[in-house]
């Protein structure tokens, strides 16, 4: 009676948690036991919009374990059609996991290098930035692969959470300057605030990163 007591006595205890705790443990999260990085409500939000756009072609910029690479390619397995992009600059660890994937096409020239003509055959085409997160190069590759994105489809900067972290300054202002930069000459892009806001306000790893390409 003593034991059934302390669990009972346990589950009366508030959920206590935080951004940074979230963020703490996302370092843990896998996916089929490779390393992933990412925000367990963006799985989710990854998952949903992938199966109502379907698109043939996910651009993904930062490989990094290949975890989020498999577990988009094994979305597009679902859907029955499509392939994924993945860039960085280094060979993933899983790299033969990866390659064993027709769905996966790695390259290691950085985003910088990505020749965009390899995008050219394809119609609908989504894009996620989960590299460096520095400034310069949030804003060079939405500079870059945005004019890619089909309309109705999106870019999806990540990790603007640093800025709640308080962390930005390590980034040069990181992916949220860059976005606030690109809207203001992109009109054609509009941040999505069903994805953002799923969860509550900024919910999200990708602080007003699902950025949705209306026209």
């Amino acid at each position: 009676m003593k034991f059934l007591s302390s669990l009972f006595n346990k589950s009366k205890e508030k959920p206590n948690f935080s951004v940074r705790s979230v963020f703490n443990g996302h370092h843990h999260i896998t996916y089929r036991g490779i390393q992933t990085l990412k925000c367990p409500f963006d799985y989710v939000i990854y998952q949903m919009i992938i199966m109502q756009l379907k698109p043939d072609l996910v651009i993904e910029i930062g490989t990094r374990h290949g975890g989020s690479t498999l577990y988009i390619a094994d979305l597009l397995d679902i859907i029955g059609d499509g392939i994924i992009h993945s860039i960085d600059i280094n060979i993933p660890p899983n790299v033969d996991i990866l390659l064993a994937n027709p769905r996966i096409k790695l390259f290691d020239c950085g985003w910088q290098g990505y020749d965009l003509n390899q995008a050219k055959d394809f119609s609908n085409i989504l894009v996620i930035d989960d590299a460096s997160h520095i400034y310069e190069d949030a804003i060079g590759s939405l500079r870059k692969f945005a004019p890619l994105v089909t309309q109705g489809s999106y870019f999806i900067m990540e990790d603007g959470i640093i800025d709640e972290l308080g962390i930005s300054k390590d980034y040069k202002g990181g992916p949220l300057k860059a976005i606030y930069e690109f809207l203001k000459d992109n009109d054609n892009f509009v941040v999505d605030r069903e994805w953002c806001d799923m969860f509550g306000d900024n919910a999200t790893f990708n602080v007003d990163g699902y950025l949705k390409k209306v026209r």
